[in-house]
């Protein structure tokens, strides 16, 4: 329900007026009656589900807002406790996984509510600090239907007050918080089910899929589930609680199948969703075909807010596992880069997909058996052996089965504030002897800066669909890419602004000899580095983005 009304209204109207402390201190005026009316509007056309938002970290805190509240203890140290724990973080509406995009980054000080990522339970951190509710949206409505959706659209239409989307918070790029905007938290859109002949609407009887469908709320780690338990695989995200149906496939998703099986708008088959003109549209192959093409990589809510989707499905599928650790000293770690550099595209071929991150390696192959799956990777597990490190290739039953064994220990951490940028390298980078020299000079003179973390996601094995139906719009470079590059670096909670932007720019700055080694290759959009320059082609291509354009117009 709706609550306190008044003294969050005011601050929403100083955010919207740029001035918080005018705001709480002058009382109504016909335009701020207006918007009290037009809330308590909403509220009842929601049924009640328009709430008022707290900073998810205010219960260790003695000032709120510049004025002083009473912390608890107790709530303080569960708080502590589960302060990098997904789903305690997924059931919270203000917490997001990276916590800086709670805060205004912008502001001379951290203009939020965080507590040190390194040590939770730090006083520096909230003993006398004011927690603030930073960039989170001061109200949001907990979705159900499009209903819901179309209200809100209503509303921002009425009032100039702007929506925002939040679907799980895993956006790294902090698009789905705002300040002094309206949030649509779809978080609860919870509907999951399986047909074995899912015919999109509108398309003729023999256009049929083995499909699971989704609400947009649903966890990845759900659905993965679910697709075992009616024998059936889904392509998704390395992280239990990512939204299946939220904006990872918007943004385009990979996963560590997708050397074989695509990306994840190569699986999705329908999106039903609520336009900015207020209208529940459903885009596939058949109808609104720009639409769908969009919403398949286009980016976020550019074109909409998503209530469900459909997704193609494989049989159940056994699943060779290569998992390999080491403690490295000396040159080990450069020297393991460059065995990986040198076996990429063979592996990529073999099928192989997974995750590099310094000193350790998971791949999966759902094409070979275990004896191959061996001798694929002898180079690997006979440096790992000389090392004195952890070497294992099996297989697994199923892709719930390896995701239970392997990703819930190695899926990114939460909970920390950091910044990454990325870079798709082509697979001329490869397979031409001096460019992939210059390739592992580059991986090297990295290493102090950051490990290059290695996603092996790309679709390189796969053939999207011919013509319309398999036209996504995201960048043509990830069809050509052997390996997605990421680096990343961290901030400390109580960073100057100087210090924030210091560390945006050095990330941008070192992924940058990437762009210089492969300027016509791209990026991927959900996890962009902020500066990325000529964004609009590095995301979704020169052709693609005037698509995009298009439809967005329309």
């Amino acid at each position: 329900m709706l609550v306190a009304l008044g003294p969050l209204l005011f601050a929403l109207l100083g955010l919207l007026n740029r001035d918080r402390t005018a705001a709480v201190a002058e009382p109504l005026n016909d335009a701020s009656r207006t918007l009290s009316s037009a809330f308590a509007h909403l509220n009842v056309t929601v049924g009640g589900r328009l709430n008022s938002a707290a900073p998810f970290e205010q219960a260790c805190f003695s000032i709120l807002e510049g004025q002083h509240v009473n912390a608890s203890a107790t709530a303080c140290a569960d708080l502590q406790a589960n302060y990098h724990n997904p789903l305690y973080r997924v059931a919270n509406f203000s917490a997001y996984m990276a916590p800086h995009w709670e805060t205004c980054q912008s502001s001379p000080a951290t203009d939020g509510c965080l507590l040190d990522s390194n040590n939770a339970s730090n006083p520096l951190a909230f003993e006398g600090a004011d927690c603030r509710l930073g960039n989170v949206p001061p109200y949001y409505i907990i979705v159900q239907s499009a209903a819901d959706v179309q209200a809100a659209l209503a509303f921002s239409n009425s009032t100039g007050v702007r929506l925002s989307v939040k679907n799980k918070g895993h956006d790294f790029l902090g698009r789905s918080s705002g300040r002094g905007t309206l949030a649509l938290w779809t978080t609860e859109l919870r509907n999951i089910s399986h047909s074995a002949q899912f015919q999109p609407e509108g398309c003729s009887a023999n256009i049929t899929y083995d499909a699971i469908t989704t609400g947009a709320g649903v966890l990845a780690q759900d659905v993965y589930q679910f697709a075992d338990r009616v024998n059936r695989t889904v392509i998704g995200g390395y992280h239990q609680t990512v939204g299946f149906s939220g904006g990872y496939f918007l943004g385009g998703g990979h996963s560590i199948l997708s050397p074989v099986y695509g990306l994840a708008v190569d699986r999705v088959v329908e999106v039903k969703v609520v336009t900015p003109d207020g209208v529940f549209r459903t885009a596939n192959e058949c109808q609104n075909p720009d639409l769908f093409f969009a919403l398949r990589g286009g980016g976020g809510p550019a074109f909409g807010v998503v209530i469900e989707a459909t997704h193609r499905t494989e049989p159940q599928l056994a699943i060779q596992a290569a998992a390999f650790e080491f403690t490295p000293t000396g040159t080990d770690l450069a020297d393991w880069y460059s065995l990986t550099l040198d076996n990429a595209l063979a592996w990529a071929n073999e099928g192989w997909g997974g995750h590099i991150t310094g000193p350790t390696l998971i791949y999966v192959n759902p094409l070979l058996n275990t004896t191959a799956a061996r001798a694929s990777m002898q180079p690997a597990i006979d440096f790992v052996s000389a090392r004195n490190g952890t070497s294992v290739v099996e297989e697994l039953p199923s892709w719930f089965a390896f995701f239970e064994k392997y990703v819930l220990i190695a899926e990114a951490a939460i909970g920390y504030e950091g910044t990454q940028g990325t870079r798709l390298l082509p697979s001329r980078l490869f397979t031409n002897a001096s460019a992939l020299a210059e390739l592992h000079t580059l991986v090297t003179d990295v290493l102090p800066f950051a490990n290059p973390y290695i996603i092996a996601g790309t679709p390189w094995l796969y053939e999207p669909a011919p013509g319309a139906a398999g036209a996504t719009a995201v960048t043509p470079a990830w069809r050509d890419a052997v390996w997605h590059l990421s680096l990343s670096t961290r901030f400390a909670y109580n960073d100057t602004l100087a210090d924030r932007e210091g560390r945006y720019r050095a990330v941008s700055a070192h992924i940058q000899g990437f762009r210089d080694l492969a300027p016509e290759s791209g990026s991927y959009f959900n996890e962009g580095d902020v500066y990325e320059p000529d964004h609009e082609v590095s995301y979704w291509g020169a052709e693609n983005y005037a698509k995009l354009l298009a439809v967005k117009r329309k």
